[in-house]
């Protein structure tokens, strides 16, 4: 169980929880949601034992084992695989224990260790380690790479991995989702709903939420309410909730009314002032009731072009891709047919690189087609969204300037009252962007493309770094815009909501995808494991190849080790023979004295007769010995040129 209670949290002047309550139990999956700003990664950080509250308890359970995915990579040169693995501490401790002890010679250490690695599920760990990178993107080739070839994003989901191969009781999980793909976010989903512990996820995503959690804490005025049942539930208890907050406000209003009247009619009348000062304490006391702020900040539309074509993009017979610098071509798509019509709303499906930002940036010019045609629309005015846009927005600038430099002659309060809709109220309008959060970022580069009134709008992950409410903002915007709609989504809920048909870009192609999100999936399955099983079987039968070498080579080292000893025992041997034949050398010598041989040196003669059998017995059997092992030798040698021939 963990528990808040109480808790005040405060960064500067503002309040992020304040006597916040919260109980979260043993194997809930519970989603945290709020604004941006709103305290959540605080909330996280007190959970891990990082920050601690101004007042209050937050209370955790002992012995508890807390997994959590970090934001940030150092520069390793270790493999993708090894970083995944690096996850599951006690695991990596039991190796080394295993080593140390290996290194030690101490037997009973080792086979201690060799236990403690099998109740570990050490053997099955790599194979667990490849599926979580596999799932998340990864491919069997990229197991060996080192962290340092991957970028930024990539990184961000060997993170995930490696907090994934973590065995934990509780699993925190700030945005998970922001860096992966359609595919990915599914996998994810499923793996999540498997998890076993105490899961507290950070999302925007609500189908992401819907398919995991079972419940929701709303991080709302600092203060912590729990919401029974996934994001779906949260919504419609909350606007019940918010109806009857809203009613009891307006009776409460009343009542209040009432009272204050009878207080300033009647408070300075002797007869009546003792009842009127009862009911000003009762003002005093009476719990106030806020109004239910149920509209979000942020509420725009997208203006669409006053003049449009009925064609507006055509790709016929078209190679899309890239040439490098070098003039090597490479093509993604070949002879390609695409076309957007006016009105048209379509989402794209499709494996990652696969080619679906090659075929949208194809389409808005971003980079040229390599061979057939291209034909644009006489009236086409594309309003094109990417994470890259976000890189060129100018740091020191406003969201007003911005838009000023767009139309210097419209007035100030009309651009405020735009920008006002995406969440840029009052002196926000003025901020430069250099201290904007990704999010701020994000609804800018929206309203720049919505104030160029597009009629084809091209948008490549719109709702990363965006909070739920600004989501469902996008979302009630691109449903009423009348134009046209070419997206890139990991969000379900805005592809859903949104487009009217689906494309799929797979193998080198664009054609028609005829089914939903879940039909989607079904074929992302089947192709996926069917995509694996054949870069298994190439990277077994390189692995066999390499085995079959690794095993002469290894064969010809064991047979080596082999000689060393048999050349000891040989040169062993050979000075045995020789101190024997020293020792028989002596004793011959000594018994050429004729002395020897009188009465009274009987007994020294019998001590030398004595030590000559000895000594020859020795020579005999050294010399047997000697003959074994060099007979041994030749063989093993003879063996050794075969294996290197």
């Amino acid at each position: 169980m963990i528990q808040f209670s109480e808790v005040s949290l405060q960064r500067g002047t503002q309040f992020l929880l304040e006597e916040a309550d919260l109980t979260i139990f043993e194997g809930q999956k519970v989603g945290l949601i709020g604004a941006n700003g709103a305290g959540k990664s605080s909330l996280f950080a007190m959970i891990k034992g990082e920050l601690h509250a101004d007042t209050g308890e937050v209370i955790l359970p002992g012995q508890r084992r807390i997994a959590f995915m970090a934001q940030e990579v150092e520069e390793t040169q270790r493999s993708a695989l090894d970083y995944c693995l690096d996850g599951d501490d006690r695991l990596r401790l039991i190796e080394q224990n295993i080593a140390d002890a290996q290194a030690k010679g101490d037997d009973n250490a080792h086979a201690h260790w060799l236990g403690e690695f099998e109740s570990a599920q050490g053997y099955t760990a790599q194979s667990r380690g490849e599926t979580l990178l596999q799932g998340l993107g990864f491919k069997m080739s990229d197991m060996q790479k080192p962290v340092s070839d991957f970028s930024g994003g990539w990184r961000i989901r060997l993170n995930l991995a490696k907090a994934l191969m973590s065995p934990s009781d509780v699993l925190l999980l700030d945005e998970p989702t922001n860096h992966l793909d359609l595919d990915a976010v599914m996998w994810l989903e499923n793996w999540l709903r498997q998890y076993p512990g105490t899961l507290i996820l950070i999302s925007h995503d609500r189908d992401f939420l819907d398919g995991i959690c079972s419940h929701i804490v709303h991080l709302y005025q600092q203060k912590l309410t729990l919401y029974k049942g996934n994001y779906s539930d949260y919504e419609r208890q909350r606007a019940e909730h918010l109806a009857q907050q809203q009613a009891n406000f307006e009776k409460q209003q009343t009542k209040r009314a009432h009272l204050q009247q009878y207080v300033d009619r009647f408070r300075y009348k002797a007869d009546k002032a003792k009842q009127a000062q009862s009911r000003l304490k009762m003002l005093e006391k009476m719990e106030f009731i806020g109004p239910a702020h149920i509209d979000s900040q942020f509420e725009f539309s997208i203006p669409v072009a006053e003049k449009t074509s009925q064609q507006l993009v055509t790709l016929s017979q078209a190679n899309l891709g890239y040439t490098s610098d070098s003039g090597v071509t490479s093509v993604q798509l070949g002879e390609s047919n695409f076309a957007i019509r006016d009105g048209q709303r379509i989402g794209l499906l499709g494996p990652n690189g696969a080619g679906k930002s090659t075929l949208i940036k194809s389409i808005v010019g971003e980079i040229s087609i390599l061979s057939g045609d291209r034909v644009m629309g006489e009236n086409l005015k594309i309003g094109y969204f990417s994470q890259h846009q976000l890189s060129a927005l100018d740091l020191e600038a406003s969201p007003l300037l911005h838009i000023q430099r767009l139309s210097p002659k419209v007035l100030e309060s009309d651009i405020r009252r735009y920008l006002g809709g995406f969440g840029f109220i009052g002196d926000d309008a003025l901020r430069a962007v250099k201290g904007f959060s990704g999010g701020e970022k994000a609804r800018l580069a929206l309203s720049l493309i919505s104030w160029t009134k597009p009629n084809l709008l091209v948008l490549d992950e719109p709702t990363n770094h965006l909070d739920l409410e600004m989501r469902q903002a996008l979302t009630e915007a691109l449903q009423e815009f009348p134009g046209a709609i070419l997206l890139v989504s990991h969000d379900r809920h805005l592809l859903n909501s949104t487009v009217d048909e689906f494309y799929l870009v797979a193998d080198n192609l664009i054609q028609p995808f005829d089914g939903d999100l879940s039909a989607y999936h079904s074929w992302l399955q089947v192709r996926q494991t069917h995509a694996n099983q054949i870069e298994k079987n190439e990277l077994n039968l390189g692995k066999a190849e390499k085995v079959d070498r690794k095993e002469e080579r290894r064969k010809a080292a064991e047979a080596r080790e082999k000689l060393r000893p048999l050349r000891k025992k040989i040169e062993q041997y050979e000075k045995l023979v020789q101190t024997a034949q020293e020792h028989l050398d002596r004793i011959s010598d000594l018994m050429s004295d004729t002395s020897l041989y009188e009465a009274e040196q009987r007994e020294t003669l019998q001590n030398l007769l004595n030590d000559e059998a000895k000594w020859k017995k020795s020579l005999a059997e050294n010399e047997e010995y000697w003959f074994e092992a060099q007979e041994t030798l030749e063989e093993a040698e003879e063996s050794l040129n075969q294996i290197e021939q």
